[in-house]
């Protein structure tokens, strides 16, 4: 079961978002919040998978929210991660990429049809990423015409958690999403999320410029081997 988190300051929003999910059997609503600091605090207290945010509301926006529940030291148990859906009424707005870069994993047009809702929880919830369809042209286009640079901005690596760095240097060192959770003893699931979430925060387009960042920003050092498992002892 996909325990979700409805969080939107307009209540007649998340009873038509409530009413979609209810419908599919393998989804459940397991609270609601109307605004970000409430998010926070009903995400820590009930756990769920995910976190449908909306953007802008009162109090704590989506965006620092999102920022908090995707933080290392959310979740109880480093295996248990609550993914973030962000709604948002905008095409494509600078808010939309700040929520990514905070941690979302993906996000959706308020007016999307119903299925794209559903579809885009299921997705998040086996721990893939979810742009909207509509506007995912313009996303890409956005990142492709930033200056060309070599290595991310300090803030930009700064905004890595420490497990995300852990991922990073793993994905450098050439293992798989397998290979990675079983190294970290972790869910592939949750390796998927953390995998995203750094592509996302760095601007990058796929591994392979993960790979040559790590290395760039000596984050991995050439010949050097993965760092031991959680537990090793050193020989």
């Amino acid at each position: 079961m996909i325990r979700v988190l409805l969080a939107d300051d307009q209540p007649m929003v998340r009873s038509g978002l409530g009413m979609i999910l209810e419908c599919e059997s393998d989804i459940e609503v397991v609270g609601e919040a109307g605004d970000g600091a409430e998010a926070v605090e009903l995400a820590r207290r009930l756990r769920p998978a995910l976190v449908v945010m909306d953007v802008r509301m009162p109090r704590t926006n989506g965006v620092e929210a999102t920022r908090q529940i995707t933080a290392d030291s959310f979740p109880a148990e480093r295996d248990t991660l609550t993914r973030v859906l962000v709604l948002t009424t905008y095409n494509v707005s600078e808010a939309v990429y700040e929520a990514l870069r905070a941690g979302a994993s993906g996000f959706l047009l308020k007016d999307a049809a119903p299925g794209e809702l559903v579809r885009a929880v299921r997705a998040l919830a086996d721990g893939d990423a979810w742009l909207d369809p509509a506007v995912t042209a313009d996303l890409l286009a956005e990142f492709a015409s930033r200056p060309e640079r070599q290595l991310p901005a300090p803030e930009e690596l700064a905004a890595l958690t420490e497990r995300e760095r852990e991922v990073l240097c793993l994905i450098a060192h050439g293992l798989s999403n397998t290979e990675i959770a079983a190294h970290l003893v972790i869910g592939e699931a949750t390796v998927k999320t953390h995998v995203g979430r750094i592509l996302m925060k760095l601007a990058l387009r796929d591994r392979a410029q993960a790979v040559a960042t790590a290395y760039q920003c000596g984050l991995v050092l050439p010949g050097t081997a993965p760092p031991a498992p959680p537990g090793a002892f050193a020989g």
